[in-house]
């Protein structure tokens, strides 16, 4: 498909969640904006993860779904919406909630009529092929935002994501983040927390990996629930401060950008760093989808017949020799040495 070099195309991104999808999907607006320039570029996603699309230079609007409101709100939204007359449609979440939009805002789409639409597979035959039969037909290696914007090849988009920062973070939020962290400014930010507990990197190793650097200040950061984020402090208390709960994802991403580098298991906030351009160390487990892709990220693996078992790493654990051993076999002192080579400096 030729560029277009008028502002005559208007493009709707649908993406609701979760926060980790969202931050990887941020390369899509700009993506698309490299094949359309001058393109109106829209958004919806949910209200909650807003603030993160907030600033970015290729998104015209953002549309806020507010769950509450249910699927009548949803509908109020979509007849709102038809009045932007889009050209283009991407479906990056597939959900009952997006095929509810894309079919009422292209009603006859069916008979080729109305907006240009992609909507991005779920891939549900390779993910079976992977996870019970053990047959990998994904390319290699994974990557998060590949499988994001391979889909719009069609449209002439490339695959490969354009250069961070790819996140814009508010003068607010980054002002909120330095006020929160005082003199931890600059810091190392470790985030040993996840979504399940297969994907965490064991609690006792992050522990471990503070005490190798006595003359070093760490912030941790996590969630209201991560209430074990408090045991890891305790290993030095007096240079490490503990942020689970007390920081908004705007402002955890900005506490992110005011570091020196982030220590972070296979979560959200990996993919802030990954889109500001941040050093950091990838800690990857059980799961395969969320993989970063960008040189300033170093992954850290355990190559196993058994990885990855499951799509989110919601396991059991398969390993039948090690429990955990994806992680476990990754030892503090290996992480301390890649902080050092981050750092320029030897062990």
């Amino acid at each position: 498909m030729p560029k277009m070099t008028e502002k005559t195309a208007k493009i709707l991104i649908i993406r609701f969640s979760a926060f980790g999808d969202v931050v990887q999907s941020l390369s899509l607006p700009s993506a698309l904006a490299q094949t359309f320039p001058g393109a109106e570029i829209h958004w919806i996603t949910r209200q909650d993860m807003a603030p993160l699309l907030q600033n970015h230079p290729h998104i015209s609007r953002i549309w806020q779904l507010d769950r509450k409101k249910g699927m009548k709100g949803l509908i109020a939204l979509c007849k709102e919406m038809r009045q932007e007359n889009f050209t283009h449609i991407y479906d990056a979440h597939n959900n009952t909630r997006s095929r509810v939009i894309s079919l009422m805002l292209r009603p006859l789409g069916m008979f080729g009529m109305g907006p240009q639409f992609i909507r991005r597979s779920i891939r549900r035959w390779k993910r079976f092929l992977l996870f019970r039969l053990r047959v990998n037909t994904f390319e290699m290696p994974f990557s998060g935002q590949r499988d994001l914007l391979e889909p719009l090849q069609p449209w002439g988009v490339s695959k490969l994501p354009p250069p961070a920062p790819q996140i814009f973070l508010s003068p607010e939020s980054v002002e909120k983040a330095r006020e929160v962290l005082g003199s931890y400014e600059g810091a190392i930010a470790l985030a040993p927390s996840a979504a399940y507990f297969l994907k965490r990197w064991p609690k006792e190793y992050w522990k471990e990996l503070i005490l190798i650097f006595p003359n070093e200040k760490f912030v941790l950061l996590g969630g209201p629930e991560d209430s074990f984020l408090e045991d890891i402090r305790s290993a030095a208390p007096d240079r490490v401060l503990n942020l689970a709960g007390k920081c908004s994802l705007a402002v955890s991403s900005g506490v992110v950008s005011l570091s020196r580098l982030l220590v972070v298991n296979d979560t959200g906030l990996l993919h802030v760093a990954e889109q500001l351009g941040k050093r950091t160390i990838a800690l990857m487990g059980p799961a395969p989808f969320g993989f970063p892709c960008r040189p300033s990220t170093k992954v850290m693996e355990i190559n196993l017949p058994c990885r990855p078992c499951s799509k989110h790493g919601q396991g059991p654990c398969v390993n039948k020799a090690r429990f955990h051993q994806c992680l476990v076999d990754i030892t503090p002192g290996q992480v301390a040495i890649q902080i050092k080579a981050l750092q320029g400096k030897s062990l």
